[in-house]
């Protein structure tokens, strides 16, 4: 075991593999080629339209000990996942991988496949059941997680191998050309396929929407698609819109939104060009609502919005106020709408979005992004992949990406939750390093990191209350006294990986 800069112990190996401790945000380099995957011919005539799942896997020539990838577009509406597993388990294939994009409560279905053998690793984020289960020792399938840009960058380097990926086609032609802003499961874009359809073996459109050729307008094509079968459907779109996607209401919200807004007012950063994400939660969108107000009544047009959008975003979007959209995920339909019909919102790659090691990616352009958390630290380190019990039920995301990306990180939470301290003196699991956070905003006031420590004067003058982080953390004490340490075995469930391949934290499985 070695420790960490963030002051967490690392095994040196972990099931075979030989781990690297997170150091910094941005000294690790790239290291070897490119991943390539492997060249094949097709010529006129040659047919890639396959008449079921079994024949698209059998020709795929997926067998035991092999990985699958898959993306989570459809949210908690996926199905295409569920089918596929269910598929190879019927062939008799064991010893499977998945490296999905994310998986969600609705693929509670894979856990009797992950008791039986055939599914023995997850190279994801895991939201629901499973990560509870896995948590708690009631399933033994090793857990690795990481950001959407470093889930990119483990494709290209190697560090995930995808044997066959299965990428859900909202719409799709013969030969594969697909299309995601159109059909019945429209999901908008589907950005996390892209490296996929770069770097896995095989690719297979399933699509529960055939179109004469050419599919249009193509998010990813043909050239990459090896394969393409039809189902009766991909899932259900409508429950893309799996968490709170409306500006809250609450009154402690609405504090936070606007001590937050006004940290980005005073940055300096807040003028024509102007970029910004923020995530989907109801502070959040709240605290971009602020931002609206006041680029209306300044004529500032700002440059671009990233990320996962909403339809918040959209009618900023529409109403002048930012140039473009970049869309790795479109959070509602209404987003799903928006990319289909205006230019000017922009599929993007998850490479594109958020991979450190490429010729640079959207995040290093972001002026500004509010961020949520589960639990935040003395040192600004948040954690959003554990509960307060200590499970594992999260997905990094982008809130690693974008906070080392972003001139001004800024996360937003309630002080108290559930009667828990969110500001404490350690947190459960590093997800974000605090090196890389600029501000914690809470209603009962504002924590500046180093960096903007000179907004503390003019923030005061606004009536906002500045402290430190941890007279933050003594003032919530006082309320809620100090959390009960959760117990843990000794025994390693899964990794937090940063975007670079480094290890900010591991998981251990609760006692209990």
């Amino acid at each position: 075991m070695s420790k960490n800069s963030l002051g967490r112990e690392i095994p040196d190996i972990w099931r075979g593999r030989v781990l690297r401790p997170y150091r910094d945000p941005f000294s690790v380099q790239p290291e070897g080629p490119r991943v390539a995957r492997p060249i094949r011919r097709v010529n006129p005539g040659d047919n890639k339209l396959l008449g079921s799942l079994r024949e698209a896997i059998e020709a795929s020539g997926l067998r035991d000990g092999m990985t699958i990838g898959a993306h989570h577009h459809l949210r908690n509406g996926d199905q295409v996942l569920n089918s596929v597993v269910k598929e190879i388990a019927a062939m008799g294939i064991r010893d499977i991988g998945i490296a999905s994009s994310s998986i969600h409560p609705v693929h509670e279905v894979l856990i009797p496949f992950i008791r039986d053998g055939v599914i023995t690793r997850i190279e994801s984020g895991v939201n629901g059941r499973i990560s509870r289960m896995v948590s708690t020792g009631q399933l033994d399938v090793p857990i690795v997680t990481r950001t959407h840009g470093g889930r990119g960058r483990a494709m290209m380097c190697g560090d995930i191998k995808v044997d066959v990926a299965f990428v859900g086609a909202p719409t799709c032609d013969e030969y594969g050309n697909i299309c995601a802003s159109k059909g019945p499961s429209a999901c908008g874009v589907v950005g996390y396929s892209h490296s996929d359809a770069d770097y896995a073996d095989c690719v297979i459109a399933v699509t529960d929407n055939l179109v004469p050729y050419p599919a249009f307008p193509i998010s990813i094509p043909q050239t990459k698609v090896d394969y393409v079968v039809q189902v009766d459907s991909l899932g259900d779109p409508s429950k893309i819109v799996s968490t709170t996607t409306r500006v809250t209401t609450d009154p402690i919200g609405l504090q936070i939104a606007k001590y937050a807004a006004t940290v980005i007012d005073l940055s300096g950063l807040l003028k024509t060009g102007f970029s910004f994400q923020t995530g989907a939660g109801g502070a959040s969108l709240a605290t971009a609502a602020n931002v609206r107000d006041l680029m209306r009544k300044r004529g500032i047009v700002g440059s671009f919005g990233a990320g996962g959008i909403t339809g918040y975003f959209v009618d900023m979007l529409e109403e002048g106020l930012l140039e473009a959209l970049f869309d790795v995920q479109s959070f509602d339909l209404k987003a799903v709408a928006s990319v289909g019909r205006n230019p000017a919102h922009i599929e993007m790659s998850a490479d594109m979005y958020a991979n450190p090691f490429n010729a640079g990616c959207v995040v290093n352009r972001l002026d500004c992004v509010v961020l949520g958390a589960r639990e935040i630290d003395t040192n600004f380190n948040v954690n959003v992949n554990t509960e307060s019990d200590g499970t594992l039920n999260g997905n990094t995301g982008g809130h690693a990406d974008t906070a080392a990306g972003a001139k001004l990180a800024i996360v937003v939470a309630p002080s108290i939750r559930a009667r828990l301290p969110i500001v404490r003196d350690e947190v459960t699991t590093i997800s974000t390093p605090g090196e890389t956070i600029d501000a914690i905003v809470t209603e009962r006031g504002v924590a500046l990191n180093s960096k903007y420590q000179a907004l503390a004067p003019d923030l005061r003058r606004r009536g906002i209350p500045v402290k430190s982080i941890v007279e933050l953390r003594d003032e919530i004490y006082g309320i809620t006294g100090a959390p009960r340490p959760i117990e843990f075995t000794d025994n390693i469930v899964g990794l937090v990986e940063y975007r670079d391949g480094t290890i900010t934290d591991v998981i251990r499985q609760v006692k209990g």
